[in-house]
């Protein structure tokens, strides 16, 4: 990524050290702002006010909250030390004792995505949306209501696509490269991060069955065997039920006896492999797969491949596999398969063998 300058330098565990950029505003900045730019939950910050006093010294209007530049410093060494295991009581007293940088903090009063170097509580994220690092504080304090609250927000403020590759995947890289590089350290954060992704990512599934449902054959989500990553594929499903395309998910390390049945039962509009590494890249299985055939004698079809995950570089297995670039390019590719499969199959069922299946697919293209 671009190294450009910006407005603030990141210090250890998450510290923040302003060389320039907009000045605070005049009434101090709300509750909102400062929760979004710490990655601290707003109920968070009004329990640490009422129990240890760690608040905005005056309100507008004696009710509003207004934070600023000073409150906002002793703050933030309460999530640095609340982060690096002190006990909240004892955090509180040492960040009201004066143990802060006198350098005053800004708080940008728009909640518009910024991106600067840096990272959360010393993960290193690099060049990343400004959620980015109040996510990965909070993974790092292990804070499962900031997380969940965030990355609802997240999806819903900016959509699932952008949330998954400019948020969400940064920050499971980051926390991922600080448990390789730090022992056995960062491992609690890195599987409480992926669980709390992967609710977000459920939530957005089950949210959207309620929608329209295309009269298209299902694709079928996979994990190559020995494949243990299933974030992607789980991302990939809620974008599908966002689009209102039928999926069935089948998650890490399908046996190849497995998914070749699972494509004959339901005769696929399209089959997702992902491989995270060339190791569980399985070119013998990609191959089976795309000839797997199905339906009746004289009608008989065959499914599109597609090679999803860093672990697919290189030449593809066989002719006709696709290789998406990223969510949004897969997205893009199964919804025009599942168009045009709809659109041969004059609106078939799930499969040959399933319930009320009509055997229609897409031929693999060649």
């Amino acid at each position: 990524m671009n190294e450009s300058a910006q407005p603030g330098e990141i210090g250890e565990i998450g510290e923040i050290r302003e060389t320039g950029g907009p000045a605070e505003p005049a009434h101090g900045v709300t509750t909102g702002a400062v929760a979004r730019r710490l990655g601290v939950a707003p109920t968070t910050l009004r329990s640490w006010d009422r129990r240890y006093g760690i608040g905005p010294a005056a309100r507008e209007d004696g009710r509003h909250r207004r934070w600023t530049p000073g409150d906002i410093a002793v703050l933030q060494e309460m999530c640095r030390l609340t982060a690096s295991g002190v006990p909240p009581a004892e955090a509180a007293r040492a960040a009201r004792a004066g143990s802060v940088a006198a350098a005053p903090v800004a708080v940008a009063a728009s909640p518009a995505p910024t991106r600067q170097p840096g990272s959360g509580n010393g993960l290193p994220l690099g060049d990343v949306r400004q959620e980015c690092r109040g996510l990965g504080r909070a993974a790092v304090r292990l804070d499962s209501p900031t997380m969940d609250e965030m990355l609802g927000s997240l999806i819903g403020e900016y959509g699932l696509v952008t949330t998954w590759e400019e948020v969400m995947v940064p920050t499971l890289h980051a926390v991922g490269r600080k448990w390789e590089t730090s022992g056995d350290q960062y491992v609690e954060v890195e599987h409480l991060l992926s669980w709390h992704v992967s609710t977000a990512l459920r939530r957005v599934s089950i949210g959207a069955l309620s929608g329209p449902r295309a009269s298209a054959p299902p694709i079928l989500l996979a994990c190559v065997p020995g494949e243990q990553h299933t974030l992607p594929l789980e991302a990939l499903a809620a974008g599908l039920a966002e689009l209102g395309l039928p999926a069935r998910m089948f998650g890490a390390a399908v046996p190849p006896e497995a998914l070749v049945q699972a494509v004959r039962r339901t005769g696929p509009g399209a089959v997702v492999l992902w491989a995270q590494a060339r190791s569980t890249a399985h070119h013998a299985l990609a191959r089976h797969v795309a000839d797997t055939a199905w339906g009746v004698k004289g009608a008989r079809a065959r499914t599109t491949v597609l090679l999803a995950g860093p672990g697919w570089a290189g030449p593809a297995p066989a002719p006709g596999m696709l290789r998406p670039g990223g969510l949004r390019e897969a997205l893009g590719l199964l919804r025009g398969l599942c168009e045009a499969a709809a659109t041969a199959s004059g609106g078939g069922g799930d499969g040959p063998e399933g319930a009320g299946g009509s055997g229609s697919g897409v031929p693999q293209r060649s």
